[in-house]
């Protein structure tokens, strides 16, 4: 075991020391050569040392590069170096953190992170948290606590009687609702589509505005950082408006971490008086896929909604994790936030959400100079650029990706194609940007002719 892991060690620093040289795609024989992972299923047990070195020497040069400074696409992070060493330790502890009984460590961790965060975010002290799988099921379960207590508030217990006769549930979204939550409402038996959409403004921001009445129990869902923009939803006004009348839930899949930069916070003013809160920590705070964080205002909302019992669950003295998050048997994602915020403190986290978003202006500022159209106010890490035509935007995000220096997807944003950057990496570097803008200028001058 000893030779096994230091080998896999040695194989996890060599494809991290080697991605500035290599392609952020892999090339198509990388991708030809995957069929040889698989065949018929042999009989016989291989020697692991063999199978590990069949997975790396097949699989990594088959990966995208998204822990390389020039991947640009989907807001993925990278991973710290605490986290990739934290996340290999977890491995081998393999504890099941769903229960304090079973993984003591991994409950303390997530305790001790618990006001970290909340401080970080400017939550309010006593903000319960619960370590998720990301995004999606982040928001599920804030908006699984929502459903709860909008509906006790009315006299009806959901978690015990369902949603058949239940008060109907008005939930109200942005026009530029997240595919994620409208998933989450639909698993919740909220329906996609029966929705209350509220207009957005030019940069996809919620209109205070044009908020329906509200009467009966009632969820308002709103955003910290728009997919594509990067724009933040009116906090402030929408939760003044609706104070007392419904359950604000805020969709902050990497806006959230805003809060920890004093140059960024103005963004996200107001925020602190919603009801709860859902975010990936695998985008801006950098720890490995997968985890997202699901915070609730009262932890007895949270509880109720995700409580479950038997005769062998043994209850921990403090706090059992499985209490505030669907999955009861799980991987402990604690770790890897513990090691991000120890080893980073609020000044490294403030500076690396402060440094990409500088880069995603530069990024900006060199593509408007080249004569490129910047789409959005570039106020966070994304950016929109048009290539002209729908046609000649979509051949040069092509060409990106085929040529392999960094990797942007495309859009659709306001009726127009766009490519669009997302800039969220500790890794990226002023070379990366610096390589990255000359690619895709000489991609365009290629296509524009």
């Amino acid at each position: 075991m000893d030779d096994l892991l230091l080998d896999a060690a040695r194989r996890g620093s060599r494809y991290l020391s080697t991605l500035r040289e290599r392609s952020v795609a892999p090339t198509p024989d990388a991708l030809a050569r995957m069929h040889l992972l698989g065949g018929p299923l042999q009989d016989d047990p291989i020697d692991p040392a063999a199978v590990l070195a069949q997975l790396d020497e097949l699989g990594s040069p088959a990966t995208v590069a998204t822990a390389s400074g020039r991947y640009f696409g989907f807001v993925i992070g990278g991973s710290l170096p605490a986290t990739v060493a934290a996340n290999m330790l977890a491995a081998a502890w393999d504890q099941n953190a769903g229960l304090q009984t079973a993984s003591p460590v991994a409950a303390e961790l997530e305790k001790i992170c618990r006001p970290w965060l909340a401080s970080l975010l400017n939550f309010p002290e006593a903000t319960e948290v619960g370590f998720a799988t990301g995004a999606t099921m982040a928001n599920f379960t804030g908006l699984a606590a929502a459903r709860h207590a909008v509906l006790a508030d009315h006299g009806w217990d959901v978690e015990s009687r369902g949603l058949f006769g239940a008060p109907p549930i008005t939930v109200v979204v942005g026009e530029e609702v997240h595919a994620s939550l409208l998933k989450a409402l639909s698993m919740l038996g909220l329906g996609r589509d029966r929705v209350v959409r509220v207009p957005a403004d030019h940069m996809g921001r919620f209109r205070a505005d044009a908020l329906p009445t509200i009467s009966g129990p009632a969820i308002v869902c709103i955003q910290a950082g728009n997919v594509n923009s990067g724009a933040f939803d009116p906090a402030r006004d929408i939760c003044t408006r609706v104070q007392g009348r419904a359950w604000v839930h805020v969709d902050g899949a990497f806006g959230l971490w805003a809060a920890a930069s004093p140059s960024k916070r103005h963004l996200t003013d107001g925020l602190d008086l919603a009801d709860s809160w859902a975010t990936d920590a695998h985008k801006w705070l950098n720890v490995p896929y997968d985890c997202g964080l699901v915070f609730v205002r009262e932890r007895r909302h949270l509880n109720a909604a995700m409580a479950a019992s038997a005769a062998y669950l043994i209850e921990g003295e403090s706090r059992d994790p499985h209490l505030f998050v669907p999955e009861m048997s799980r991987r402990a994602r604690g770790v890897e936030i513990w090691a991000a915020l120890r080893s980073s403190g609020r000044s490294g986290i403030a500076a690396l959400v402060d440094r990409t978003c500088a880069h995603a202006q530069r990024m900006a500022s060199a593509l408007r100079d080249a004569g490129h159209e910047v789409l959005n106010d570039v106020e966070l890490n994304q950016v929109l650029v048009s290539f002209g035509s729908a046609e000649a935007t979509e051949r040069v995000i092509a060409g990106i990706q085929r040529e392999g220096t960094c990797w942007c997807g495309g859009t659709v944003w306001k009726g127009r194609v766009a490519m669009r950057i997302s800039v969220s990496s500790w890794a990226t570097t002023d070379d990366d940007i610096d390589r990255s803008i000359a690619a895709i200028v000489g991609e365009a001058r290629a296509v524009l002719g």
